[in-house]
C-alpha cells in the first residue's frame, strides 16, 4: 500500500503546476480523461478535485464536447476569440459598471445573463472585465466635507512657517491614536490552498495615547491617559515645553478636536511666558496630519497579523515600537512618515453611497 503525503510542498507544488500548464501535448488527453469521468457518472465538481481544475473549466469542456464533438477537445484557440458581446453591448456594459458598483463577479455574471442572455463562466467574466479596463479593489475613503482650497492655504501656510523657522522654533504634529487589543488580519502571499488565520483579542480594551511627532529629528511625546480630556492636551503641551528648554517658539499642528481648543487650553496657552502656538488644520483634513503615517507604521509592525495573549502583552508590544523600534529605525521610516502631503480633491471622485 502506497501511503499519501510522501511528496514535500516544494514537490507537490512544482507536480501542480505542471498538471494545470496549458500545453497540448497533454491538454487533450486531460479534456478526454475529463469527459470520460464525467460519462462514468462524476460530477463537475469531482472531476475538477481530481484534475486539479476548477470546475468552469469542466463545464467548458463538457459544452465543447457537446457542441463540436472529439475532434472540438483538440481546439484550443490560444490566440483568442471574438467576444461573445457586441461591441455596442460591451459599450453598454462599460457604461453600467462605470456607473454602479459591482460588489462580485457573480454580480457582474447575473447582469450580463439578465441583460444580454449570455452565460459566462466566473474565470471568463474575469476576463472580460480585465479586457474592459476594469480592475476588483475597494474604494477610498474620502472625508465627508474635504475642502481641496482649505487643504490648498494650510500646504501653503505650512511652507512659508518651515522656510521661516529659526533655529530656536520646531514644529510638531499631534493626534490621539486608540490601539484596541485585537489583531488585525492584513493582505500577505500566501501559497494557493492553504488556509491561514490569525488570532483575535478577547475583549474591547484599548489604550489611549496623545502624541507630538517632530519630524525633523523624529522625537515623539506621548501622554497616556484612561480618558482624552483638556487636561490631557494641556498635560502633552507643558511636556513639549519641559522637552524643549532652549526653542523660544513650539509650533504645533493638531486637528479641531474639542479636547484641543477647550477653555482650559486656551487659559493654559494664555499664560505668561507660554512658548507653545496651535495651527489648527482645516476640517475633514487628516491626510494633512503627518503623526497620522506614524499611527498607520504602528500598526503595520505591532497588530497586523499579530496575535497577543493578553491586553498587557499588546500595550508593552505597542509601547516597546514607540520607545525602541521607532528611535533605532527612524531614518528608514522617513519614506513613510513625512510631510508629502496629498490634496483630498473631492472632484476627482466618482463618490458612491
Amino acid at each position: 500500500m502506497i501511503r499519501g503525503g510522501f511528496l514535500s510542498a516544494e514537490g507537490r507544488s512544482y507536480l501542480q503546476a505542471v498538471v494545470r500548464r496549458p500545453s497540448e501535448k497533454h491538454g487533450v488527453g486531460r479534456r478526454a480523461n475529463a469527459i470520460l469521468l464525467l460519462d462514468d457518472g462524476w460530477t463537475c465538481e469531482e472531476v475538477a478535485r481530481a484534475l486539479y481544475l476548477d470546475d468552469d473549466t469542466v463545464r467548458g469542456w463538457h459544452k465543447t464536447f457537446t457542441g463540436g464533438g472529439v475532434l472540438a477537445l483538440a481546439v484550443f484557440g490560444w490566440k483568442g476569440s471574438h467576444s461573445r458581446l457586441s461591441r455596442c453591448q460591451e459599450a453598454e456594459l462599460v457604461e453600467t459598471l462605470s456607473s454602479r458598483l459591482f460588489p462580485s463577479t457573480a454580480a457582474v455574471m447575473a447582469h450580463i445573463e439578465a441583460r444580454y442572455g449570455i452565460v459566462y463562466s466566473k474565470s471568463g467574466t474575469i476576463k472580460l472585465l480585465h479586457r474592459l479596463d476594469f480592475d476588483y479593489r475597494k474604494p477610498k475613503g474620502l472625508p465627508a466635507k474635504a475642502d481641496a482650497a482649505a487643504q490648498e492655504a494650510f500646504v501653503a501656510a505650512y511652507e512659508a512657517l518651515l522656510n521661516g523657522l529659526e533655529a530656536n522654533e520646531v514644529v510638531y504634529f499631534s493626534d490621539a491614536v486608540h490601539p484596541e487589543y485585537q489583531s488585525r488580519p492584513a493582505h500577505g502571499w500566501i501559497r494557493r490552498g492553504e488556509h491561514l488565520a490569525v488570532r483575535r483579542g478577547k475583549g474591547r480594551e484599548r489604550m489611549n495615547l496623545m502624541g507630538a511627532l517632530c519630524l525633523e529629528t523624529f522625537d515623539l511625546q506621548l501622554i497616556e491617559t484612561l480618558k482624552m480630556s483638556t487636561q490631557t492636551t494641556i498635560d502633552l503641551l507643558a511636556r513639549l515645553e519641559r522637552h524643549n528648554p532652549d526653542k523660544r517658539i513650539i509650533h504645533l499642528i493638531l486637528d479641531r478636536a474639542p479636547v484641543h481648543r477647550g477653555g482650559a487650553v486656551r487659559d493654559w496657552l494664555e499664560r505668561p511666558g507660554c512658548r507653545i502656538r496651535l495651527h489648527f488644520l482645516p476640517a475633514y483634513a487628516p491626510n494633512l496630519n503627518a503623526i497620522e503615517r506614524l499611527w498607520k507604521v504602528m500598526h503595520e509592525h505591532v497588530t497586523h497579523n499579530r496575535y497577543y495573549a493578553n491586553f498587557r502583552a499588546f500595550a508593552e508590544a505597542i509601547m516597546r515600537f514607540f520607545k525602541s523600534t521607532l528611535p533605532k529605525n527612524w531614518k528608514s521610516l522617513r519614506d513613510q512618515i513625512n510631510d508629502n502631503f496629498h490634496i483630498v480633491r473631492p472632484e476627482q471622485f466618482r463618490l458612491i453611497g
